[in-house]
């Protein structure tokens, strides 16, 4: 994993705080104070093309949808076919979290 050169105190420290947030609006609250809107915005936009090529939506479909550039597709793309499966992983478990929400 690319990340491991990263691998530390202040990175698992980072995590553990992520892993702390308890809604969807301390989730809000935290990144608006961690990062800048466009930050947030690639992070969400990367995930979104992720969903968006599992669903076999074209380059061209994505890129107007999302505003992603090409190689930021391309990027993600080999992130979901030689990467650690961790969009797969975290994009069903938000479906199936949506999934037991419309369910209640």
């Amino acid at each position: 994993m690319q990340i491991d050169k990263l691998r530390g105190n202040e990175l698992d420290q980072l995590f553990r705080a992520i892993l702390s947030l308890q809604s969807v609006e301390e989730c809000y609250e935290f990144f608006d104070d961690l990062c800048t809107i466009n930050e947030i915005q690639s992070l969400a936009q990367r995930l979104e093309v992720a969903r968006m090529l599992q669903h076999g939506h074209t380059y061209h479909k994505i890129e107007t949808e999302t505003g992603a550039s090409t190689a930021t597709i391309s990027r993600v793309k080999r992130c979901l076919n030689f990467g650690n499966d961790s969009y797969q992983l975290t994009l069903d478990r938000v479906r199936e979290q949506e999934k037991k929400e419309k369910q209640q």
